[in-house]
This record gives structure tokens, sequence and C-alpha cells, in this order.
């Protein structure tokens, strides 16, 4: 008999959920692997999240897929396979019957389009376009996105735009975010056993976000793993500075 999966009650359940899938590589070379092969075990295993998350309730899930850093300082057979490793999983990602059945908004933050090949491309603009009317729930990748650039972005267009210093506000700052049709992370969730944040992930969009750090490589957290973390978030108490 299938295992059915635990669902927590909906008001424990955080709204957004963001994940850092750290550690594809390092859990790759402990077994011999080439690096790209992380990566895809690693695309696997969020095919596994995105479906834990629907049975769980949260109604919006973010991955981080890759920084600047991740396309511009690796080396070019690494980066050329990681691209590949998105080519088939977005194509999976477009036929899949649950994103349409659960109404799944898909989104592609960061400054992919100057990087990637048109292919691939036109792939995620596929993929952006036939889910936009839905809006039951959303699913957003974070591809060649660093937050520090996002920041400065939004700083230097506002000043393009000439709004003067007393008309900005935090929804001013909001409005020229990539994230600004996103809500606000309640969990962040990073696994490779290295608790840190990095390149200003989502900076404004976190800052009063849960944080949950596993030691365990990205391929082997699952969805069981990951039910236990949304179980830790719905033990905490969030006082939001009262």
């Amino acid at each position: 008999m299938e295992k059915k999966e635990h669902v927590l009650p909906i008001s424990v359940v955080p709204n957004h959920v963001a994940i850092v899938p750290d550690g594809n590589r390092r859990w790759a070379k402990n077994r011999d692997l080439l690096p790209w092969e992380g990566h895809r075990f690693g695309a696997e295993n969020t095919e596994k999240l995105i479906k834990t998350a629907n049975n769980l309730g949260i109604k919006c899930l973010s991955f981080w897929g890759s920084s600047q850093d991740n396309l511009t300082k690796r080396p070019i057979r690494e980066k050329k396979e990681l691209l590949d490793v998105y080519k088939v999983y977005f194509e999976r990602l477009l036929r899949s019957d649950e994103i349409h059945k659960n109404g799944v908004r898909i989104r592609v933050l960061g400054e992919w389009e100057k990087q990637f090949p048109e292919s691939l491309k036109s792939l995620l603009l596929e993929c952006i376009d036939i889910t936009k009317e839905y809006t039951d729930r959303m699913l957003n990748f974070f591809l060649a996105y660093n937050g520090d650039r996002e920041m400065l972005f939004a700083i230097q267009k506002m000043i393009e735009d000439g709004i003067s210093a007393r008309d900005i506000h935090p929804e001013t700052i909001k409005k020229y975010l990539f994230t600004k049709d996103i809500p606000s992370v309640d969990y962040l969730v990073r696994t490779g056993g290295e608790p840190h944040l990095s390149a200003g992930f989502m900076m404004w969009e976190v800052a009063n976000a849960q944080l949950f750090f596993s030691d365990t490589c990205y391929p082997d957290f699952g969805p069981e793993m990951f039910t236990e973390a949304i179980e830790e978030f719905s033990r905490r108490k969030r006082r939001l500075g009262a």
C-alpha cells in the first residue's frame, strides 16, 4: 500500500517557503560522480518537493536555481550541463498535469534572459505564459539571480524615474523589485550544512522570515525531511518585534 503523505493543519503551514538547494556538487563528489550529476539528482528532488508542498497546502514556493557567480565563475562544461538540466526539467514541468490541475503560476526571476541560449529562454517564457492566468498557487524559480544586484537595479530605476527621497516608501521599493508580485517569505530553508545567506537572496522578502538550516545535501533532502521542516515551523512562535 502506498504511504500517504502527512498533511498538516492549514493554520500552521507557511504561505511562502523559499528553498536554497545547496549541496548538489558536494553530494556528487561524495559519490565519485561529476558535479552536474548532482544537479540532475537535485532537479529530480525539486519535482518531489513541489508535489509535497502542494499536498501540505503551501501556496507559494520558491527555489534559488543559480546565482550570477554560479553561471560566470564555474567551469564552462558545468555551466552547459546545468543549462541542459534546466531544459529537461522545465520541459517536464510544462507537461505536468499537476501544474495545470492545481492552478500553479510559474515565474522565473533574475537575469536569465541576458545569459541563457534562445532555446532555453523560449521554453521558460512558454512556462511563464501558459500559466500566467493561474491564481491558486505560485511556483518561483530564481535563475542567474543575485539579491544584491536586484536591490541595486531597483535603486537605479527609482532614480531614473525621478522619484524623490521623500516619496520612497516600503511600497515604492517593493514595486521596483523583481519580486514585486511575490509575497514576503515566511520560511527560508537552506540545505547543505552551511548555515548562511548568500548574495542577498530575496533580501527584502526575507526580512522577517523564519530560518531553517539542514545538514543534508539537497538531493537527499526529500519529502519526509521537508515535511519535518514545515512541522518545525508550526512549532515556532513569530513575535515580529512584539
